[in-house]
């Protein structure tokens, strides 16, 4: 994947937040592609996305069939880090992102919700929103567990 071709972004607010989550809708992880760093206040995650920004190009079968990109999204300012819906030691759970939703708390404090299937959710307690995506490689190219390492 060239440089040009790799998604990068960053978010600043809920709406900026709102992007992030369109581009990751439907991605997978396995529970081992989790990081929560307390001490740097920083939580990272390696992610299996479709990539959305190429699908209006080609036909419904082709789309389906598209490789899926390996990404990694990390949030600076964390304060907390709770999983709820899933034990995050089971390292080999699958979970298919369904949305990241922002709850304001005490501006610009608030929740990040990662909402995934199977009613499992992460909740992060944030200073404030600051995030980044980026695209690493395809996804048969490298390791998730390695994507959440370099996120860090």
């Amino acid at each position: 994947m060239s440089e040009a071709e790799r998604l990068r972004l960053i978010a600043l607010d809920a709406d900026d937040l709102d992007v992030v989550s369109a581009f990751l809708q439907d991605a997978v992880l396995r529970a081992g592609d989790v990081r929560w760093l307390p001490r740097e206040r920083r939580f990272a995650l390696a992610f299996q996305r479709f990539p959305w920004e190429s699908a209006g190009e080609k036909g419904f079968l082709q789309r389906m069939t598209q490789p899926r990109k390996l990404a990694a999204l990390h949030f600076e300012r964390v304060e907390k880090a709770t999983c709820m819906g899933f034990d995050p030691a089971r390292a080999d759970r699958m979970l298919t992102l369904l949305s990241i939703r922002f709850d304001e708390k005490d501006p610009p404090s608030g929740d990040v919700f990662l909402i995934f299937s199977a009613k499992a959710a992460i909740r992060l307690s944030v200073e404030c929103i600051e995030a980044q995506l980026c695209d690493l490689d395809e996804a048969g190219e490298a390791e998730p567990a390695s994507a959440a390492q370099k996120a860090l």
